[in-house]
């Protein structure tokens, strides 16, 4: 009697917790329609931007629960663009990214938090440079979805956070005879994506 107790107890648990499971949504982000944007103080006068061309990765939602929201991104290292080729060459070199030994930046979320009507702010791990540490990014969104000429449902949002190039082991620099710095350690990031979401999903 208690096994066939215990059986249906089993049952009734996986139903009830079956439609939480197929309410799951993946988001994949578009490239196309997202950008990473970085900006640098450049000699303590001036602010260098750039940003990199490849994005891409998904968002994973329990239903309507954003703090359910887990990210997973991946950037392209060598697709730096700061729309100077000689410094975009120097930036890929082993004094700064060393796209060669280190080709792509990641950043995983661990927890997400409300911070106000619209706005969020995301825990996560981002690895830069071989380094990886923790970063809090500042949501603004997500957007409705809306569906798009095709009938693909899509969404955006954008993020913001400050990152220290040394934490990354980012330290190349030079001094200046007017005892500055020629770059910043201080870098701002600034992100849009747009994400469509998965055929069947």
């Amino acid at each position: 009697m208690k096994t066939w107790i215990a059986r249906l107890a089993l049952i009734m648990l996986l139903l009830a917790t079956a439609p939480l499971a197929a309410r799951a949504d993946t988001w994949q982000i578009d490239p196309a329609h997202t950008s990473v944007e970085f900006t640098v103080r450049h000699m303590m006068i001036s602010n260098v931007k750039g940003q990199f061309e490849k994005t891409s990765g998904t968002v994973t939602t329990d239903g309507n629960n954003p703090t359910s929201a887990v990210i997973d991104a991946t950037i392209d290292a060598a697709s730096v663009d700061t729309r100077v080729a000689k410094r975009d060459a120097h930036l890929k070199s082993a004094d700064f990214l060393d796209v060669a030994k280190y080709p792509t930046i990641t950043f995983k979320s661990k927890k997400v938090e409300a911070d106000g009507p619209g706005k969020w702010k995301v825990t996560g791990e981002l690895t830069l440079h071989g380094v990886t540490k923790e970063v809090v990014l500042e949501i603004d969104g997500p957007t409705p979805p809306v569906k798009d000429p095709m009938g693909n449902m899509r969404a955006g949002a954008s993020a913001t956070t400050t990152i220290s190039r040394k934490d990354f082991g980012l330290t190349w620099n030079k001094t200046m005879e007017s005892g500055g710095v020629l770059v910043g350690d201080e870098v701002k990031i600034s992100i849009d994506v747009e994400a469509v979401k998965k055929p069947g999903a």
